[in-house]
């Protein structure tokens, strides 16, 4: 692997940085102790920063030369609300949050990254370090597109990382088009009447109806959407009565729905609707439905992939590029990749060996009570950022 020597000599101090914030969680639009810390190293080394967008985004400018070009690198840097596991010494310190994500690690090797940028500007244009609140449901790159970011800092593209549990350490994967899904919420309330269960007659019992129309949603995914298109319905939480003896009132199920396209979304939450409010009328219940929209799905544009592949090559070699599999797990980076080209890739975060002494019981997977991001990854995640933006703003440049 041809990992930037500068950065494998501050990769400890680093790493004491991301242990430091795994130990203090905060969860998304809270990152204010996270923030400064971001804040302080990137002061300390001499990189002019902005503050406050998305509430608590900070946003690093590095600039060299004389060009008007320039790329974002983007690192989140919020927590799960979860209680840790783990009983290592950087083990969470705040009750019911844990960087359970790799958050921590995230914004690490981004440091890592500012760290060698500020000494060495092999580059003609600007760098921009996006260190994003609010990643965990909260919409933080929404909201930092809102306060401006694109606006005031005029990106070319975006590039975002996330470390991927299971996979052999040095291996990277980026592929084009989607990678991550949509992530959508929906809540459905069937208003029937109450009886005595033993005279089920005078009333309108609401939980056969809500058992039809979970079967009927499945005939959504396999009669109503192309076979090839990806699409997920799970009915999650079924709530209805109180006690044994009665025909409750009413009927509440919710759950998730996941797309790679839009396309796919519209028609899931249209025939969704559909069959909810049909389904109440054929046996006289009343119904409520609500759907939420929350993430878009994550397309990497082709040509921004295939670069970043390149990149990737250089580094790790063709043997350690993987082609990227879609995830019907959800990304706010979505919203960046939908304001400008970029690409979203996965670093392999090993198979959970590195884990001190003191680590829970389960395994190291995302979003795992015993999770714990991989420390060797640090200056390897940091090399790709610095060759990629290296890498950008010369071709750039060049054309």
């Amino acid at each position: 692997m041809n990992i930037l020597d500068s950065i494998v000599t501050q990769a400890a101090s680093i790493a004491a940085v991301r242990r430091d914030i795994h130990a203090h969680p905060e969860l998304c639009f809270e990152e204010h102790r996270t923030a400064d810390v971001v804040a302080q190293k990137l002061t300390e080394w001499g990189i002019p920063i902005h503050r406050g967008m998305g509430t608590t985004g900070v946003v690093g400018i590095i600039r060299n030369g004389t060009s008007d070009r320039a790329v974002g690198l983007r690192a989140d840097m919020d927590a799960l609300p979860m209680q840790e596991f783990n009983t290592f010494s950087h083990a969470s310190k705040n009750a019911g949050k844990m960087h359970a994500c790799g958050h921590d690690g995230h914004t690490a090797m981004l440091l890592a990254a500012a760290q060698h940028f500020a000494k060495n500007r092999n580059f003609d244009g600007t760098v921009y370090l996006i260190f994003q609140p609010a990643e965990e449901g909260g919409g933080g790159a929404r909201e930092m597109i809102k306060d401006g970011l694109f606006d005031k800092f005029p990106i070319e593209a975006v590039f975002g990382m996330h470390n991927w549990p299971g996979n052999q350490l040095g291996r990277f994967a980026v592929s084009p088009g989607p990678v991550m899904a949509s992530s959508n919420e929906f809540k459905i309330t069937i208003r029937g009447k109450g009886s005595h269960a033993a005279l089920p007659h005078n009333g309108i019992d609401p939980v056969p109806v809500a058992c039809q129309m979970v079967q009927a949603f499945q005939t959504i995914i396999s009669r109503n959407k192309k076979p090839i298109d990806a699409g997920v319905i799970s009915v999650t939480m079924i709530h209805a009565g109180e006690a044994t003896n009665v025909v409750p009132d009413s009927c509440e199920l919710q759950g998730t729905v996941r797309t790679f396209t839009l396309e796919v979304l519209d028609l899931i939450e249209r025939r969704m609707q559909q069959i909810a409010e049909h389904v109440c009328a054929a046996h006289e219940a009343a119904c409520e439905f609500e759907f939420v929209r929350n993430y878009p799905p994550t397309i990497n544009s082709a040509a921004e992939a295939e670069f970043a592949r390149q990149v990737m090559v250089s580094i790790v070699g063709e043997n350690n590029v993987e082609v990227q599999e879609p995830t019907m797990g959800a990304e706010d980076f979505a919203y960046m990749l939908q304001a400008r080209p970029g690409a979203y890739c996965f670093i392999a975060n090993g198979d959970g060996s590195h884990r001190e002494m003191g680590h829970g019981a389960g395994p190291c997977m995302l979003h795992n009570p015993s999770y714990d991001f991989n420390d060797e990854l640090i200056p390897l995640g940091a090399t790709y950022w610095v060759r990629l933006a290296e890498a950008w703003l010369a071709r750039k440049a060049a054309a």
